[in-house]
């Protein structure tokens, strides 16, 4: 995280994800990953004066009996690309909302599909659809076939073959979900194009898949 500044010529960006982040935030956690960074790096900045008590056993790092250098290079990298999408984060967002809003509309327009979630208080880059009779799984292999890596389920739950149960508490359709999210434009510059080519292909899929159903 870049440290805070007094001048107002010199302050820091406030996103960290794809949105701005809230002022009165006590704990941020974030995936060096979302943001075009290495992998295995993670974020956490507790706020002065909130408390905290690390959960878990304290790790070797922490105690003092491992060395820092071998983390240097993957802290300094993730720096490097926040710094490098920081600046277009908004507008980022901006148009992450607008594809996602075309793929609501044509999903809206298949029939027996649901698009979850406000259509306006949301995420920039995330959609689930429900599509009713069929498996989550079988729709995510089909799209998969087909060059689109897309997810079934919650993030929370996508690692087990268990119902959602934040879907479920959202009062929506567990199985026959998909969840797309969007890349940012600094790693995929034609994400327009997949997006056109990804609201073509949805119902052909889910078609296909429900006529093989009826065999």
């Amino acid at each position: 995280m870049p440290c805070r500044r007094s001048s107002a010529a010199h302050r820091p960006h406030r996103l960290l994800g794809r949105l701005e982040v809230p002022a009165d935030w006590d704990v941020l956690a974030a995936d060096a990953r979302s943001f075009g960074g290495p992998p295995g790096v993670g974020i956490l900045a507790v706020r002065d004066g909130v408390r905290w008590a690390l959960p878990g056993p304290r790790s070797e790092f922490e105690s003092g009996r491992a060395t820092a250098e071998p983390v240097i290079p993957l802290v300094v990298a993730a720096a490097a690309a926040w710094e490098s999408v920081a600046a277009s984060r908004s507008e980022d967002a901006t148009d992450s909302f607008r594809l996602i809003d075309v793929i609501r509309q044509a999903a809206a327009g298949i029939e027996n599909v649901d698009v979850l979630g406000d259509a306006v208080d949301r995420l920039p880059h995330v959609v689930t659809l429900s599509a009713l009779y069929l498996s989550g799984e079988a729709v995510v292999g089909e799209l998969d076939r087909r060059g689109f890596a897309v997810s079934s389920g919650s993030m929370c739950t996508a690692s087990t073959l268990e119902p959602s149960h934040v879907l479920a508490a959202m009062g929506a359709v567990t199985h026959g979900n998909i969840r797309v999210t969007l890349p940012l434009l600094s790693t995929n510059s034609h994400r327009s194009v997949d997006v056109d080519q990804f609201v073509s292909e949805v119902p052909i899929v889910i078609g296909k898949l429900r006529d093989e159903l009826e065999l």
